[in-house]
């Protein structure tokens, strides 16, 4: 049986309006939290309203620099960021905004790996060069936070289905695990490619290797 998180419990909450460069507007709700077993500061933005007896969208993001201010060009974290908040606001749900840069190695490694990818090794061989985990990321936090909402049961907004079995083993609820979109450049294809053939993303591999050959 997993051991399931200790009890965490709402900090403060407070309204923030959302507005993204290409002119989406929406209004939030950001929650902060007591008791988060990992001690760091993750936020939940929670976003519209579901419709009773509507299972409410759930996307657990780990922060990147890179591409959320950067707008980095190497992942596809800054659009599915701001693909996630519209989506979520449709239905009505939460985006928990995860501490987490670089699969849980911190932006200094991520750096040092992309150095190491710029050499010819895929985003997971770069991180075990450098002596470290290809995914560090721990979602017993996300889980406590999902319950100190009161959410026990989700619609999943997510390519990785690592998240939806640690929520599952946590004790959440995972329903549907519904894909993002696939934001593929030259610049992040060779990452994307990693991701479908190391962890089973599911992203379209046949058109990735189109746009790979182009």
């Amino acid at each position: 049986m997993p051991d399931f998180p200790a009890a965490a419990t709402q900090r403060a909450r407070v309204r923030v309006p959302l507005r993204f460069q290409d002119g989406y507007r929406v209004d939030a709700e950001l929650v902060t939290f007591h008791g988060l077993t990992d001690g760091l500061e993750h936020v939940a933005v929670v976003l519209g309203d579901p419709a009773p007896g509507t299972t409410p969208l759930v996307r657990l993001h780990s922060e990147c620099l890179t591409g959320d201010v950067f707008g980095s060009a190497r992942c596809d974290c800054g659009p599915q960021l701001r693909e996630a908040v519209e989506r979520i606001a449709e239905r009505g749900g939460v985006l928990l905004y995860l501490r987490q840069e670089g699969r849980g190695i911190g932006l200094y490694n991520k750096l040092d790996a992309y150095a190491l990818q710029d050499q010819g090794l895929d985003t997971y061989a770069a991180n075990a060069a450098l002596g470290l985990p290809e995914d560090d990321r721990d979602y017993t936090a996300a889980a406590q936070m999902l319950n100190a909402l009161g959410i026990g049961e989700l619609d999943l907004l997510s390519n990785n289905p690592d998240k939806a079995a640690q929520l599952r083993a946590l004790g959440i609820e995972v329903g549907d695990r519904v894909p993002t979109g696939v934001f593929a450049t030259p610049d992040n294809v060779r990452y994307l490619r990693a991701k479908v053939l190391q962890t089973q993303h599911t992203l379209p591999l046949g058109d990735l290797a189109e746009l790979s050959a182009g």
